[in-house]
């Protein structure tokens, strides 16, 4: 057993605690910090689950099923977050997730992989197609924003209508990426195909991980519950603000399982695997969850738009750009890895320092 499964096992004894926590009253703080690490193993599962079921059902089906749980867990934790009415946090952590993606996770997969190996490659045709795809997540979150900075007096409805245009948009642009990846293009992405070939020999039982799969999604919705219900005064204890809190701290707690499976498979010289990773999840948040996000708010009455804080604007486009040319020749090393996360630490104290804005705490 890896290294990593075990301490994905360990942390499971963060549930009981995290439930003793919240019912035995012991303060916000506790119950948020091990709420967060409760969390972290039962993503991982859900994404062994996924992988397995994947492996059972083909690639066409297991494709489709990776890219619906593929953020799972962070949609559940922002769905919650969402109804209890911190939309600011929510917006921050859907640029926590494209930022983190682009920037920690291929940085750090860029760098540790480049100390094992000189040079390592990837399709440069699929990074284009991933840049072109992620230039257009940029293009759907400037245009609110900057309809709202240059238009008096729009009305908080109109930025609304405009925003669920374009998350339909979106969504559709989605579906066409992974019709794309799956099926008139599937040979450019065979190499993560392989992969999950490699792993299982033996068939899995499909009954055993769905009922895997099941149980985690719902301990995943009551630990998120949790973690949302304590985030506020947890973090103000924490002397974090909102903001901070939206854009590093949740998306890391999402998104830890995928983080280390890409520099785990970049350690093996397995670089196309590690940026598809890297970069669909990215991709998966810009078209995916944040428009679901944006469905969901009119359903449960709580206004969610695309109109970002400039500040996180600035962010995304900045990880979007260095991101792409970095990744355009399809060859990284272990310098380009450490500019990635230069750029990751630099927008970290940017968010670190930045004041209270818009009623974020």
């Amino acid at each position: 057993m890896s290294v990593k499964n075990i301490l994905f096992l360990v942390l499971l004894l963060f549930i009981p605690v995290s439930l003793a926590a919240q019912f035995l009253k012991w303060g916000e703080l506790i119950v948020f910090i091990t709420a967060a690490l409760a969390i972290l193993p039962l993503a991982a599962w859900m994404g062994t689950a996924t992988e397995e079921i994947a492996v059972v059902v083909g690639p066409t089906l297991g494709g489709l099923l990776n890219a619906t749980f593929g953020n799972a867990t962070e949609l559940i934790i922002a769905i919650i977050a969402l109804k209890a009415g911190l939309v600011d946090v929510v917006k921050a952590s859907i640029t926590g997730s494209i930022i983190g993606n682009l920037l920690l996770v291929m940085g750090l997969s860029m760098f540790l992989g480049g100390l094992r190996y000189k040079e390592q490659t990837f399709q440069p045709i699929v990074a284009r197609v991933n840049a072109s795809s992620m230039n257009l997540a940029v293009i759907a979150i400037l245009l609110p924003t900057a309809m709202n900075v240059t238009s008096v007096g729009i009305s908080q409805q109109t930025v609304e209508n405009f925003s669920l245009a374009v998350a339909i948009v979106l969504i559709v642009v989605y579906a066409l990426t992974l019709l794309f990846s799956m099926k008139t293009h599937a040979y450019l992405y065979e190499v993560g195909l392989v992969e999950s070939e490699e792993i299982s020999h033996t068939k899995p039982n499909i009954w055993l991980w769905a009922g895997v799969l099941l149980a985690c999604t719902l301990l995943v919705a009551l630990e998120s519950e949790m973690l949302v219900d304590s985030l506020e005064v947890a973090t103000s204890q924490l002397g974090l603000t909102a903001l901070f809190t939206g854009v590093i701290l949740v998306p890391i707690v999402g998104n830890a399982a995928e983080h280390a499976t890409a520099v785990t498979v970049a350690m093996k010289d397995k670089m196309d695997l590690s940026v598809s990773v890297a970069v669909g999840s990215s991709m998966q948040i810009a078209l995916f969850v944040a428009p679901v996000l944006v469905i969901a708010g009119r359903v449960f009455g709580q206004p969610m738009d695309l109109n970002f804080n400039p500040f996180e604007l600035v962010a995304v486009t900045v990880s979007v750009l260095i991101a792409n040319s970095i990744s355009s020749d399809g060859k990284s090393n272990w310098l380009e890895g450490t500019l990635l996360l230069a750029a990751y630490t630099v927008l970290g104290f940017a968010f670190y320092f930045h004041p209270v804005i818009d009623g974020m705490g």
